[in-house]
């Protein structure tokens, strides 16, 4: 068992590294690790293995989110109230409620559907936003575009709006980060000022409605009611920052990745019409750079986990990152191999209730992006320093120095 105190997984530690040391560590002895919190906060067990990140995500009714959220620290009642009015914060029967009224805009059919428009959006998005021979951020001005339009266009932002979303998303999910936010009250400002614009387009819609997710939702009634503003607002911020945040750092960590790896970008440029191996790849993308850390659960009664006694009310936060290098799962996990197969990742959640609605959608735009990207220009470089996102919720880069060659 490691002491507590010799592991820190809190947000300083991502702005520096993906601590795939500490994780390697704490599979191998201490797979359900005591892990105190500064201040005021009660301190939480970090589940690293794939088998346990399964079992807890599998098993709502034992591991709770809305009793104590989905973030690793604790809440004032005023933020818990808020953040149990997200998907992410619901337990059963009000998750599956709600969940119901989004989750046909995310069936593979309807994915399928925009995959013509997701391709378009790609292509030109190289065209225009990558010049050979010229240094750029490839986060801010390529990774950041494809999944934000699509999102805006499905929720129903209108065009031209979408980076008043990516301001406020930035501000928001970037809360831990100086960068990117003064602070909580920033954070809480860019939160007033995207609800005050939901509200004025959910008044749009209700006179108005048109085939987009907003309008299902200011039309929609959960047992005989209509869903409230701040119902609708948690909605629209859910789906605008999480479809958006997640797919970028997607994008910007494959980027990184085929960096890193030039002879699985060689073999990928050279064979665009190869869909087994595209998409073995993208799945491989996903298992290399998920997009979110961990998510917290809170127990609803004592019961023991891999030996662990957890009594009712302690937190336990499953580590996606750490799943996803699992040696007992992942043969040679730290090889990046674009034709693993099986690749029994667990990017978008552990299963259970809380799996990602949008994994189609990312799958499609990493898949339509990076493919674009390299059949075009498959020789680039960073040229400088990569910076990472402080956060311990969101596994961000902030930026990505680069610059596609001439010849390529």
């Amino acid at each position: 068992m490691i002491p507590t105190g010799e592991t820190d997984l809190l947000e300083d530690t991502w702005a520096r590294e993906v601590p795939h040391a500490q994780f390697t560590r704490l599979r191998r002895e201490d797979p359900v690790h005591w892990h105190e919190v500064p201040g005021p906060h009660q301190g939480f067990y970090a589940v690293t293995r794939h088998a346990d990140v399964k079992a807890v995500s599998r098993d709502p009714e034992l591991w709770s989110t809305e009793l104590g959220s989905f973030m690793i620290r604790d809440q004032s009642p005023e933020s818990l109230q808020t953040l149990r009015l997200v998907l992410l914060g619901m337990d059963a029967p009000r998750h599956s409620r709600y969940r119901s009224l989004v989750s046909a805009g995310f069936t593979p059919r309807v994915v399928r559907r925009l995959a013509a428009r997701i391709a378009e959006r790609a292509a030109v998005l190289v065209d225009t936003a990558v010049v050979p021979g010229r240094d750029m951020d490839f986060v801010s001005e390529v990774a950041a575009w494809l999944p934000i339009q699509t999102i805006c266009e499905m929720v129903g932002v209108p065009p031209g709006d979408e980076r008043l979303v990516f301001d406020w998303s930035n501000r928001m999910a970037g809360g831990q980060d100086p960068e990117l936010s003064a602070g909580r009250h920033d954070s809480d400002l860019a939160a007033a000022e995207i609800y005050a614009y939901c509200d004025a387009l959910a008044a749009e819609r209700r006179a108005r409605p048109r085939e987009d997710i907003l309008s299902t939702l200011v039309h929609a009634e959960v047992d005989g009611d209509r869903l409230t503003a701040d119902e609708i607002n948690m909605f629209f911020v859910l789906l605008c920052v999480a479809g958006n945040e997640t797919t970028r750092n997607l994008l910007s960590a494959t980027l990184l990745a085929l960096v890193e790896h030039p002879a699985a970008r060689a073999e990928l440029a050279a064979s665009p019409q190869d869909e087994q191996l595209w998409t073995s790849a993208t799945e491989e993308f996903l298992r290399w750079g998920g997009s979110i850390h961990n998510f917290r659960r809170t127990a609803t009664r004592d019961t023991v986990l891999r030996g662990r006694a957890i009594a009712a009310g302690q937190k336990v936060v499953t580590y996606y990152t750490s799943a996803n290098r699992d040696e007992g799962v992942f043969a040679d996990p730290f090889v990046f191999d674009i034709r693993r197969a099986p690749n029994e990742h667990l990017t978008f959640g552990g299963g259970g209730p809380h799996f990602c609605l949008g994994a189609g959608l990312a799958r499609t735009q990493i898949k339509a992006l990076i493919r674009e990207l390299l059949v075009r220009h498959p020789a680039f470089g960073l040229t400088g320093e990569v910076r990472r996102l402080r956060s311990d919720f969101i596994n961000g880069i902030k930026h990505l120095p680069v610059r596609f060659d001439r010849d390529s």
